[in-house]
């Protein structure tokens, strides 16, 4: 047996074993090492083929990059459960609160915070589905309606840097975690504003299904009875004129600290610098006006203020260290989860068993993902021993319509499989696997890397499988209660309104795939301009007396030619340290 015949026999068994339920980490090992062994039977494989998976497995340990996961997991736990999504649900439903569609805006703004935040989209569903879902249902929101937007922006955290999913596509694929954060900010944003823009549209088209909050539903007024949003609207200009005029005169401030005139900072520099000077100069006001009780702002305005900046500064910490490059992404998440346990100790929040819980749970999602990569890592030496990435280049050769068809393909694969096995499963196995045939296409990998990240938050969206929807319907009412501030019956939450409703959100992430797909500039103009090396202009020799060494005699390389074209004759008389060379010892027999 050939390992070219051996190689769709493993995968088919790889399929087997996962159908039938047999845990994913094992399943791969499993498989690995029994193929393994039938490898070295057959002779496709020497006896001593396994002494290689140590190293393999060391190497995993070895790799500083996966110590982001549970950096930004714990990160993630902490700001959940010291209830800061609930302080931004609240907060930010008061400030779109009097529009319509102004409570899913709010949703789909939180879903933003908190995937930037946790990166965790079962924290993001959960918590907003506790949350959000309750008020919604008590104002009279259409129940798709409502299920969808929460559905849809918890899974922003597959996409939305500082994801976790990024940081393992990253790993798989060999690219810098920073770069795909950088090319993945742009399609997060805009599918963001999709989704506000869709809100906004059914404001039109169908208010009756986004109604406004009543205005005993809003909690902050003023002595006068005004909202405070006039005050809001002051702070936010003021901040905005802030933005625009560090973001202009910040090549001449950098200079002025002493600034290479020669080299002006990147964009993305300027852009974190600027928002960073932005966010600190409004919540210093908001400071003074408290401290000095001036009473310029309102109680909505200082109230968004505490509650929204501290984990924008959060996010900037993490996130702007990464794109200056001050930091790499595990040293950025070790940064965030220490400013989340500060954000949680300064309001009071963090107790012992707050800190058992997230560090429990970080702890049991590690070795969940180090389990999967062994078993992941087992298989795959087992599978490229055997042929197995030239049995994949050739089954995908025969795909028609050439890298469209490929992506099209790789794309349904992706969906489908995300209906019944975890991203981390996904990622490990599948992106290995795909990883020669990629090369051999000469597709950017960093931008691969997006498109399959978007893919996999489509799939989590998808009925009647997806992760994200069980999320919400593990939260969503399952029978009839009354409502505590209405006093009114409220229906239990029906899982076809949940499909219904998810369904639409679907319809949009495939657009923004259809955008990344067909326009990788898209992507990749979120990493800026590349030095490219000109390896033609590349000179290799010194010339003799410059530089360094100068006034030494130049060595003649015997082979070199000499001035009359021909080779240098090597002189046996001298050692490397001007002494005769020692005559080789003979052979002991």
């Amino acid at each position: 047996m050939t390992g070219g015949a051996l190689a769709p026999l493993m995968f088919a068994a790889l399929l087997v074993v996962l159908l039938t339920g047999f845990p994913v980490a094992f399943g791969l090992m499993t498989t690995g090492i029994v193929f393994g062994l039938i490898a070295i039977q057959v002779g496709i494989v020497p006896p001593e083929f396994f002494n290689a998976l140590p190293l393999r497995l060391f190497g995993i340990m070895m790799n500083e990059v996966l110590l982001a996961i549970p950096f930004f997991t714990f990160m993630g736990l902490i700001l959940e459960r010291s209830r800061m999504a609930e302080d931004l649900l609240d907060t930010i439903g008061q400030v779109f609160g009097p529009l319509r569609s102004g409570l899913a805006i709010a949703v789909v703004f939180v879903g933003a915070l908190l995937a930037a935040t946790t990166g965790v989209v079962a924290a993001s569903v959960i918590a907003m589905g506790l949350i959000a879902l309750p008020i919604m249902l008590r104002y009279g929101y259409n129940r798709p309606l409502a299920a969808g937007v929460i559905a849809a922006s918890g899974t922003l955290a597959q996409i939305m840097p500082p994801s976790i999913v990024l940081i393992i596509i990253a790993d798989q694929l060999g690219q810098s975690v920073g770069d795909m954060y950088r090319a993945a900010f742009l399609p997060a944003f805009a599918l963001i504003g999709i989704y506000v823009l869709a809100m906004i549209a059914l404001a039109f088209v169908r208010p009756q299904w986004v109604p406004a909050l009543p205005p005993e539903a809003r909690i902050y007024k003023e002595p006068n009875g005004s909202s405070g949003h006039r005050s809001l609207a002051l702070l936010s200009l003021l901040s905005a004129v802030v933005f625009v005029l560090f973001f202009r005169n910040y090549e001449a401030i950098n200079l002025a600290l002493g600034g290479d005139p020669q080299t002006p900072p990147p964009i993305d520099e300027t852009i974190v610098i600027s928002l960073l000077v932005t966010i600190f100069t409004a919540w210093l006001l908001a400071v003074l006006d408290k401290l000095l009780r001036l009473n310029l702002l309102s109680e909505l305005a200082r109230r968004v203020t505490f509650v929204l900046i501290p984990p924008l500064l959060l996010i900037f910490l993490v996130l702007g260290t990464i794109f200056l490059g001050v930091a790499t992404p595990t040293e950025a998440s070790a940064m965030g989860a220490a400013g989340a346990m500060l954000m949680a100790m300064a309001r009071k929040r963090l107790s012992y068993t707050l800190l058992k819980q997230a560090l429990d749970a970080s702890a049991r999602l590690s070795i969940f993902v180090l389990f999967i990569l062994i078993g992941a890592t087992t298989f795959a030496l087992t599978f490229q021993a055997i042929d197995g990435p030239i049995w994949v280049k050739a089954l995908f050769a025969q795909l028609p319509g050439g890298q469209l068809g490929f992506l099209l393909f790789i794309n349904a694969l992706v969906f489908i499989l995300g209906f019944f096995i975890d991203f981390f499963e996904i990622a490990f196995i599948l992106l290995p696997l795909l990883l020669p045939v990629l090369t051999l296409m000469e597709i950017n990998l960093v931008w691969f890397g997006v498109m399959f990240a978007m893919s996999l938050q489509t799939s989590f969206l998808t009925p009647p499988f997806g992760f994200a929807l069980f999320y919400l319907r593990s939260v969503a009412p399952a029978a009839d209660y009354v409502d505590k501030v209405t006093g009114q019956t409220i229906a239990a939450f029906r899982t076809i309104d949940i499909y219904k409703g998810a369904l639409a959100f679907v319809v949009l992430q495939l657009v923004m795939l259809g955008v990344i797909i067909f326009n990788p500039d898209f992507v990749l103009m979120g990493l800026g301009e590349r030095p490219v090396l000109d390896v033609e202009g590349v000179d290799l020799f010194m010339p003799a007396g410059e530089g360094w060494g100068e006034g030494w005699p130049a060595a003649e390389d015997p082979a070199l030619p000499d001035a009359e074209g021909q080779p240098a004759e090597e002189d046996p008389g001298m050692g490397f340290f001007g002494e005769p060379p020692a005559e080789a010892p003979a052979p002991q027999r």
